[in-house]
């Protein structure tokens, strides 16, 4: 009969408690799953990128949920100090040992929040140049020219400089092609103006200037300046170097390179 009062009375005692832990429980796991969706909900009218808004949503419904867990277990009666300081001690190793992790992740959230560059975009970062298939936590994955895979750390991609090659819509191109000396420079300069307002890609409206651009030492270099649609860019550099060969041949403009003079003297 000892051990039935004993229980009578543990239960008697600890009945509130263990129903009181149960309401926090369900009710704390039922809050932080709404608390998870209104943050959802606001992330989603700022126009937060789908990676990021995945990874916090699912991180203050964890961090809610276990704050819920810990209080259920204080009602209880649960020494919970001993746990945290077991916690903290674990999370200050853990960081210890993923300072670079850390650090990617850290640089991944900042690229996710601030949009330096999106998925589609080609970028040059790190001496690499690709186009962003994917901007993960800790990595960015670029796909080159060569259709190489390439994953840059984010860490390292945002403490460097990144060009956003689509960042804009228009792009000037600059190129320079050099003549002999005893071209004519007006005639070449007449050639370069037709090839460019002839290509369809070129924006007329942005206007174009073509100049002497250096006197080297073997040519006259020509400068030509002109805008095109950022998607046009690469066709538009291939074309107008090809037009340009191809009638500076034709019309007798010589596009000078560079030669070697040996003399050879018989031994006396």
């Amino acid at each position: 009969m000892n051990y039935l009062e004993q229980f009578i009375a543990m239960s008697i005692e600890y009945a509130p408690r263990v129903l009181g832990a149960l309401v926090v429980l369900i009710a704390g796991f039922w809050i932080a799953g709404r608390i998870a969706q209104l943050a959802a909900k606001s992330m989603e009218k700022y126009n937060v990128t789908p990676e990021l808004h995945t990874f916090l949503r699912t991180l203050i419904k964890t961090g809610l949920k276990v704050l819920v867990v810990f209080s259920a277990a204080g009602i209880m009666g649960i020494e919970t100090t001993s746990f945290v300081a077991v916690l903290a001690a674990a999370g200050f190793a853990i960081g210890l040992a993923l300072q670079g992790s850390l650090s990617n992740f850290a640089a991944g959230v900042l690229i996710l929040l601030f949009r330096p560059y999106r998925v589609g975009d080609v970028i040059s970062a790190q001496g690499y140049v690709g186009v962003v298939r994917e901007i993960q936590i800790f990595s960015t994955i670029l796909t080159n020219l060569e259709n190489r895979r390439i994953i840059l750390p984010n860490s390292a991609v945002l403490n460097g400089p990144i060009e956003n090659l689509n960042y804009h819509d228009e792009k000037q191109l600059d190129l320079v092609f050099g003549i002999s000396y005893h071209d004519d420079v007006d005639h070449a300069k007449a050639l370069l103006e037709e090839i460019v307002t002839n290509y369809p890609g070129t924006l007329q409206d942005k206007g174009y200037k073509i100049m002497v651009k250096q006197l080297g030492d073997s040519s006259v270099n020509l400068g030509v300046r002109f805008w095109t649609k950022t998607e046009d860019f690469w066709d538009a550099n291939f074309h107008v170097h090809e037009q340009v060969k191809k009638t500076f041949d034709q019309r007798g403009i010589s596009i000078p390179f560079p030669q070697l003079d040996v003399h050879m003297e018989q031994p006396r």
